[in-house]
């Protein structure tokens, strides 16, 4: 049988799917959920289209990062070390652990608040529970068994394209409004559209992204950095369809949050959505129990995908940046710092949940800071990607460089405008 044949092809990738597909799913986490049902409640179907617009910008850019990561052999923040100053580095990362960290605490919470809403039971030990099994399995689990078990949790995520076609929608209003898009008019509506890209667009994905990268090269015996260093255009085009596909199917299920909230609560008059709960419970009146638990246990499944992802991505800058020992493949003596700042921002996370500061509430503030922090990081991103030393005479290509830099632009556009409209 030929070396190229399309059954060795296939299993190529099959084999190759994994930091793509968990990077895109992860975006979709329980404070992402609480953005897009927000949207959805408030204006509608009006910003479906923003789903068909952020796929081809959060594929490029997640792309570029995972080339950078394939063929530099070494994370985004040891890259942009060998670029930029190390006090602006520090102060990108410092930025990062904060927003991450809120972001663990409303995943926390949104969970919690899910579990709550099956079992009965008082959200707050869920909050515990919660952040004490996903430290463990981060801590004792090897990287290759961490990244199995999200592979299968990206499941969870289909709960929302059924609940959208258990409830029923207008097909030609929900085509129109996605194929025809209506600009922002007002500060909302720019607002809205920046916390969109923000969650979508993620910073701390750009560094996860990029490290998981290097972590699939280690468990495949790739050692040393020398070793792990160039990429043939095989591996390249595989790591593409992964990303495409992850990144496809994280905007689907946007697409699906925004449709389902618009077509139950913004129809009711139901606009003043703060949380992935409050949307839960408000779906079960129009939607019926089996559509609203569905919406739920998304919620729960996704959480426990993301706040890893949350974790390791601040973890990981700070190591590369500091010069620490790090990677989820190796034990906790090992790599002490690395895995303390994880603990220690899972821990935070959960405080937030008992200290009187609803994370929840911050949440949408969080979004909006990255969809501001975000160009800043592109701009950065753009700069290695086309660094033919860093990338091993490997470069980003062309197309994709272009259109990472439209993403840049269009991000800080839109953060100019939600000031100035």
């Amino acid at each position: 049988m030929p070396a190229s044949s399309p059954s060795r092809w296939i299993r190529s990738l099959a084999k190759a799917v994994g930091p793509g597909v968990i990077t895109g799913a992860a975006d979709d986490d329980p404070s992402g959920i609480a953005t897009y049902s927000v949207a959805g409640a408030q204006f509608g179907t009006g910003l479906l289209w923003t789903a068909l617009l952020t796929w081809p910008l959060m594929a490029a850019v997640q792309i570029m990062c995972a080339r950078i990561g394939k063929v530099t052999g070494q994370g985004l923040a040891a890259n942009f070390k060998q670029r930029f100053p190390k006090w602006l580095l520090l102060t990108l990362v410092i930025a990062l652990l904060v927003a991450n960290t809120i972001n663990i605490g409303a995943d926390l919470s949104g969970m919690a608040d899910a579990a709550a809403m099956l079992s009965g039971v008082n959200s707050r030990w869920f909050v515990v529970v919660f952040a004490v099994l996903i430290s463990w399995a981060t801590v004792r689990l090897k990287y290759k068994q961490i990244a199995d078990v999200l592979k299968w949790l990206v499941l969870v995520l289909f709960a929302y394209p059924i609940t959208a076609f258990v409830v029923g929608a207008n097909w030609g209003q929900v085509l129109h409004d996605t194929l025809l898009p209506s600009m922002p008019r007002n500060k909302a509506e720019w607002e809205m559209l920046v916390a969109i890209l923000g969650t979508t667009i993620s910073p701390y994905l750009f560094f996860w992204q990029t490290s998981e990268e290097v972590e699939e090269e280690k468990s495949a015996g790739q050692s040393s950095l020398a070793q792990r260093r160039g990429a043939t255009q095989e591996e390249l085009g595989l790591r593409n369809v992964d990303v495409g596909v992850g990144a496809f199917f994280s905007n689907m299920v946007m697409f699906f949050i925004i449709l389902t909230t618009a077509i139950t609560l913004n129809k009711h008059g139901i606009v003043n959505i703060e949380t992935s709960r409050q949307a839960a419970e408000a779906l079960r009146p129009f939607a019926g129990k089996f559509a609203a638990t569905l919406f739920t246990l998304g919620i729960v499944g996704v959480g426990f995908l993301a706040i890893p992802t949350l974790a390791g991505s601040s973890a990981y800058a700070f190591a590369e940046t500091l010069g620490w020992r790090q990677g989820l493949n190796k034990k906790l003596d090992q790599a002490r710092w690395f895995y303390a700042l994880i603990l220690v921002s899972t821990a935070v996370g959960v405080a937030l949940n008992f200290i009187g500061i609803n994370p929840v509430k911050a949440l949408y503030l969080t979004a909006v800071i990255n969809g501001l922090l975000a160009p800043f990081l592109l701009v950065g991103i753009l700069i290695v990607a086309a660094d033919k030393k860093l990338m091993q005479g490997q470069p980003s290509s062309r197309l994709g460089w272009i259109v990472v830099a439209i993403t840049t632009v269009a991000m800080f556009a839109a953060g100019v405008a939600m000031f100035v409209v």
